[in-house]
């Protein structure tokens, strides 16, 4: 795969990703929607090992529903989140999909189904789950 490259805004947080995503999601949560301000965010989730970041950020932490920790990291400049990290994921960082340059990756799931807005609809062979997705050892 080529190098992909993702960034924020105003360019000065980027991260580049040597590996394909292992998975694609459509996340529907409200945590999400207001992360985003809009209806739903898509990631995709990259190996860690793949990843290298440059350029200053900061974070902003806080509990999933499980329980278990969600770090935001963001330009301190533009505010753009880029990426994140979840426990329930500790081999993968999650890049928005809208912050890659090109080219983009399509969800193939949907999270959170059970808070997605009436009027939003995904095509019928996205795997979906009302809640968040199996755990990665399932």
């Amino acid at each position: 795969m080529a190098l992909s490259r993702a960034s924020c805004q105003c360019g000065a947080l980027t991260l580049e990703a040597s590996a394909d995503a292992d998975i694609c999601i459509a996340c529907n949560c409200s945590a999400c929607q207001k992360r985003t301000g809009s209806a739903f965010a898509t990631v995709a989730y990259i190996p860690k090992s793949a990843v290298s970041i440059n350029g200053e950020q900061m974070s902003w932490s806080r509990k999933a529903e499980s329980g278990r920790d969600v770090e935001n990291y963001f330009c301190p400049h533009c505010g753009t989140t880029v990426y994140w990290t979840l426990d329930f994921r500790p081999e993968h960082v999650g890049v928005l999909i809208g912050a890659f340059d090109s080219p983009r990756p399509d969800p193939s799931r949907v999270v959170w189904a059970k808070e997605k807005r009436p009027w939003v609809s995904f095509p019928a062979e996205f795997e979906s789950f009302p809640e968040g997705s199996p755990t990665p050892r399932q």
